[in-house]
């Protein structure tokens, strides 16, 4: 159970966990959130204060809840704003190794442009995407 934090009402304290399990991961997208009997329990709170706080993450669009289904994680804007390459994109020159210079139908030492882009969430590496063209230097 989360450390109380004075001044915020309960059901606030519960959304803002729920978010950051779902933020990290902990509760993926899709998942289905446990029962609100289940989070009564976790919580010690009042199935209205779940309520509550389910309904605080449903208007930031971290949940949606199907009746009769559940209540899900899903990607919402939490997942598009955090899913940005913090480190930007990285463009140097290389001379072709015999895989690059086979696909790209060039002589190996060719020189080549790679483009590499880190793509983050929430601070964790997701991807690494490296491209590559032809140098083709300026007139």
């Amino acid at each position: 159970m989360p450390t109380p934090h004075y001044g915020l009402p309960r059901y606030r304290v519960i959304a803002d966990e729920l978010r950051k399990r779902i933020e990290t991961g902990l509760i993926p997208a899709g998942a289905l959130l446990p029962a609100e009997s289940a989070l009564s329990a976790e919580f010690q709170a009042a199935r209205g204060t779940i309520r509550q706080a389910i309904a605080v993450l449903r208007d930031a669009e971290l949940v949606a809840t199907e009746h009769g289904r559940g209540t899900y994680a899903s990607v919402g804007r939490h997942e598009r704003e955090s899913r940005r390459s913090d480190s930007g994109a990285r463009e140097r020159t290389l001379p072709a190794d015999a895989e690059l210079a086979a696909l790209f139908d060039i002589g190996a030492g060719a020189t080549l442009v790679e483009q590499q882009r880190i793509e983050r969430t929430n601070g964790t590496v997701r991807a690494v995407v490296r491209t590559y063209r032809l140098f083709r230097p300026s007139q």
